[in-house]
């Protein structure tokens, strides 16, 4: 048998035109893609948050007891610097020098409660908000890398759960 046409045929690309359909059912599938893609950034986040911020409330609830037991004892001690015990408290004797009664004196008591209570919450204003630090190792919920590794500081949404913690 013999060959007719010998040459090499010349193969031109088609030349596709497509329809606006078909472009819109690639723009739902991109928006599709964006989506699932946003739900799982999501809700990873979520899991993330959820796992790590009841030991930042913990965290926060022991640092805010810490500091307010720290400035109590020592606006209580300051205030108590200035009075005696001869203020507070009045001694009756009888003929024979035995103590018959301890009166209390109410008016300086009252003072001493209000003074200490108003120093308390001028010192915690004073102090503001503060930072609470937690291990790299804690994020991971295994109680054997709990504490350990660096330290990374809050962020303004942990600190405000802080503040909000304090402040109660």
């Amino acid at each position: 048998m013999h060959k007719i046409y010998s040459r090499p045929r010349i193969r031109i690309p088609k030349i596709i035109i497509q329809s606006r359909k078909r472009m819109q059912s690639k723009k739902g599938k991109n928006i599709a893609t964006l989506l699932v893609i946003f739900i799982i950034a999501f809700s990873t986040m979520k899991l993330i948050l959820d796992a790590v911020l009841p030991i930042f409330d913990t965290l926060c609830e022991n640092k805010a007891k810490s500091i307010a037991t720290m400035v109590s004892n020592e606006q209580a001690t300051n205030v108590m610097k200035q009075h005696t015990y001869d203020e507070l408290f009045s001694i009756e004797k009888d003929n024979n020098g035995n103590i018959t009664m301890i009166k209390s004196n109410v008016v300086p008591i009252n003072e001493i409660i209000s003074d200490v209570a108003n120093k308390i919450q001028e010192e915690i204003d004073t102090i503001g908000r503060g930072n609470v630090e937690i291990a790299l190792g804690s994020f991971t919920g295994f109680k054997m890398l709990a504490g350990r590794g660096p330290r990374c500081e809050n962020n303004n949404f942990i600190n405000w759960k802080c503040g909000n913690r304090f402040k109660k």
